[in-house]
């Protein structure tokens, strides 16, 4: 591990990804303390004790959770980057019903493009949407905004375009960190937003009733966990493939025997985000209508409660099926299989290769997604019943997110010292 770490610093091109990186998610983390124009800073630091228990505790909870704590200070970067993961949802949802952005999908790197800029397009009219949202709320709130004798709508606009302003930069950061640095952007940031709550967690809990020797409970079960998740996020279903033997010129190629990786995990920490955004919308819409109990209500039992917990159990099913059918095609396998001479022993090429390949990531896919479903609610259940602060900005949830995210990263730093014959971390 230690001499993969040297080495990860010897190659310059990896040590410039490295700390651009860094240097990104440092930006992104100093815009989250910046106030919006006109906001006393004093008057951020009550925002949440203020807002009243059944706000705070639910869906306003959920809002701050994924913002790292900027929407608290009512930063411009209080929006987080919960517009572009909710545009790149519909988008990915569209591809599976438009058939324009389906052929779009499959025309590689220029359709790619096309699909970006049209989520770019998509999370510009969400941001605008939530900003005039939070306007609202903040006003609710009993914020002051200093307008220094400038009329009042002129001041909305600046906030709006402040607020708006501010997920398009988190946006091009993510997108930034995942062109010219390492790893995926939008996870790094999800990362970087659940650590930076981690240590008023720990503090609360400490201070509170839980004390410190619960604290130090919830980090020895939290250290057990992780192998497991790790264990399952490495784990692979590999199917033994037959390459038949051929003449080319005076050679006989192939012949020989391989296998076909299938991840247990396939869609990743995907579905686990993906699930969260849905479960994050009620709390979108809730901010527009601050004053009517109903609503409020609604986005609070859809943000923490049994509702909650159902609702986060078949979403993270769904879409850990639904993501994994769009990252691993078995017709597209099965047919690169058959042109190159491969084909899975005792198994027809073509159509039957497809099915079986089916069949083979449904049997692992559900597993999983059942795994990934119980390691994110029943922190949430056990914080119900405690309302340990830790368990909530530290549970299984965020923990998935975590390693996920640094699995990835570390995949790509292993691929890239590989590139230049460089011992990995995983040897």
């Amino acid at each position: 591990m230690l001499n993969g770490l040297k080495n990860t610093f010897r190659i310059k091109e990896l040590r410039g990804k490295i700390l651009f990186t860094i240097a990104m998610l440092v930006v992104y983390r100093i815009g989250a303390h910046v106030p919006v124009p006109g906001i006393p800073f004093q008057g951020m630091l009550g925002l949440f004790q203020s807002a009243g228990d059944s706000v705070a505790s639910g869906a306003m909870a959920l809002l701050n959770l994924f913002s790292g704590g900027a929407l608290s200070y009512v930063s411009v970067f209080s929006l987080g980057i919960m517009p572009y993961i909710t545009g790149s949802i519909i988008l990915q949802m569209l591809q599976s019903v438009v058939p324009s952005l389906h052929a779009l999908a499959r025309e590689g790197e220029v359709g790619q493009t096309k699909i970006t800029q049209y989520t770019r397009y998509l999370t510009l009219g969400l941001a605008i949407v939530n900003a005039i949202g939070y306007l609202f709320l903040f006003k609710s709130f009993g914020i002051s905004f200093n307008g220094a004798g400038a009329p009042g709508i002129i001041f909305d606009i600046m906030i709006v375009g402040t607020l708006t302003a501010g997920a398009m930069l988190i946006m091009w950061i993510g997108e930034l960190i995942t062109q010219r640095g390492i790893g995926n952007g939008m996870s790094l940031i999800i990362f970087a937003n659940i650590m930076a709550g981690l240590p008023q967690a720990i503090f609360s809990s400490v201070e509170g009733t839980a004390g410190v020797i619960t604290t130090v409970v919830i980090f020895v079960i939290i250290l057990c966990v992780i192998p497991l998740i790790v264990f399952i996020e490495r784990g692979q279903r590999r199917i033994p493939v037959q390459y038949a033997k051929r003449v080319v010129g005076r050679r006989i190629m192939g012949g020989q025997s391989t296998y076909l990786p299938i991840k247990v995990n396939t869609a990743g920490v995907i579905p686990i985000i993906f699930a969260s955004a849905l479960l994050y919308f009620p709390a979108q819409i809730a901010v527009f209508f601050p004053n009517i109990g109903w609503i409020q209500t609604v986005a609070n039992a859809m943000s923490t409660g049994w509702i909650n917990w159902i609702l986060n159990v078949l979403l993270i099913v769904f879409f850990a099926y639904f993501y994994t059918s769009m990252v691993f095609n078995p017709d597209d396998t099965a047919d690169n299989l058959k042109k190159q001479g491969g084909f899975i022993p005792g198994v027809r090429p073509g159509k039957a290769t497809a099915n079986y390949i089916k069949n083979a990531l449904n049997k692992i896919t559900l597993p999983s997604a059942i795994f990934l479903a119980i390691i994110a609610i029943v922190p949430s259940i056990v914080f119900s019943f405690t309302g340990n602060q830790l368990i909530q900005a530290f549970g299984g949830t965020s923990v998935l997110i975590m390693v996920g995210v640094v699995l990835d990263t570390i995949s790509k730093v292993e691929s890239q010292l590989k590139m230049y014959d460089y011992d990995g971390f995983f040897k």
